[in-house]
């Protein structure tokens, strides 16, 4: 089960829209409800753009605006995000060593695809730190590496298979040939050969600084200034609103939900333990709904 919050996203939003409907002669225009089908994977944005999402009202679509509730990190009710790029890229590699199988007595008499592997887990650490820059960061995390089926036999192939994140779209576009460069040179050190299959995922999410600043504004002449907070980096979750954001000047802020007194202890969002104070509601329908108001009352 995947539940990080959007039960509340989704009544935080019908919320707004019934805002909206009572306030109807304030709304100076038209305003889209996205309701994700599903987060992960092909199931959420991606599709709904496809199908037609920002043409539903019949014009074009100005500015889009997004939340994301929180369990832990910041106090209850506060506001957090940033201009400029907010979360990762993330996209997904497995990387297929290529031996020949033996006994585990004879190795010299096998090409033994184990050892390599991990060389290529180490190399890719170290190729990460050596050829990007630190102040644009690159994530490359080996979540799985696979390899043999008994301590005495050596295996035709080992796996290994990876989470990839970036923050910026060169890193993003180099990040994948430098990978394949690392397992084909490895691979051919040892006399083997190397395969990686690479899945792109999600594109960096980036906050369009007006749109930033204005939502900023509005969390400001509603809840006071005291109830937002800059984050100061990016961080590496990743999020399917990119595509959105890559289609139309939008802004995605995040708002704490964690009813635990101490925000830094509690358990976050994907812990089987999260857990969600929904007083916060109102408060995303509130934002939601000026932020409507107040766009389409002034047109950029």
């Amino acid at each position: 089960m995947h539940a990080c919050g959007h039960d509340l996203h989704v009544a935080g939003l019908i919320g707004a829209a019934r805002l909206l409907a009572q306030r109807r002669a304030e709304v100076a225009g038209d305003v889209i409800f996205m309701f994700q089908p599903g987060e992960e994977g092909p199931g959420g944005a991606e599709p709904m753009l496809a199908e037609g999402l920002l043409e539903a009202a019949g014009s074009p679509v100005v500015a889009a605006y997004a939340l994301h509730v929180s369990s832990a990190g910041q106090p209850l009710g506060m506001w957090f995000g940033r201009p400029g790029p907010l979360m990762a890229a993330a996209d997904e590699a497995v990387i297929r060593v290529l031996g020949e199988g033996g006994h585990g007595s004879q190795p010299h008499l096998a090409k033994d695809p184990v050892p390599v592997a991990c060389e290529i887990v180490l190399a890719l650490q170290l190729m990460v730190t050596r050829q990007f820059d630190a102040m644009d960061p690159v994530v490359v995390t080996v979540g799985r590496i696979t390899g043999g089926t008994k301590d005495n036999i050596i295996p035709d192939d080992a796996e290994l298979e990876l989470t990839v994140r970036t923050f910026s779209a060169g890193n993003r576009e180099r990040i994948h040939p430098a990978i394949e460069r690392v397992v084909d040179g490895i691979t051919a050190a040892h006399g083997m050969r190397g395969e990686v299959h690479t899945v792109m995922g999600y594109p960096v999410t980036v906050n369009d600084e007006d749109e930033y600043a204005f939502l900023r504004e509005t969390v400001g002449a509603l809840f006071g200034e005291d109830r937002h907070y800059e984050m100061p980096h990016p961080e590496a979750g990743a999020e399917d609103f990119a595509f959105v954001a890559q289609a139309v000047p939008s802004a995605y802020v995040f708002l704490s939900a964690c009813p635990a007194p101490d925000p830094a202890a509690a358990p976050d969002n994907h812990s089987p333990r999260a857990l969600f104070d929904d007083s916060v509601l109102g408060d995303q329908a509130l934002l939601l709904a000026e932020l409507a108001i107040r766009r389409l009352a002034n047109p950029r």
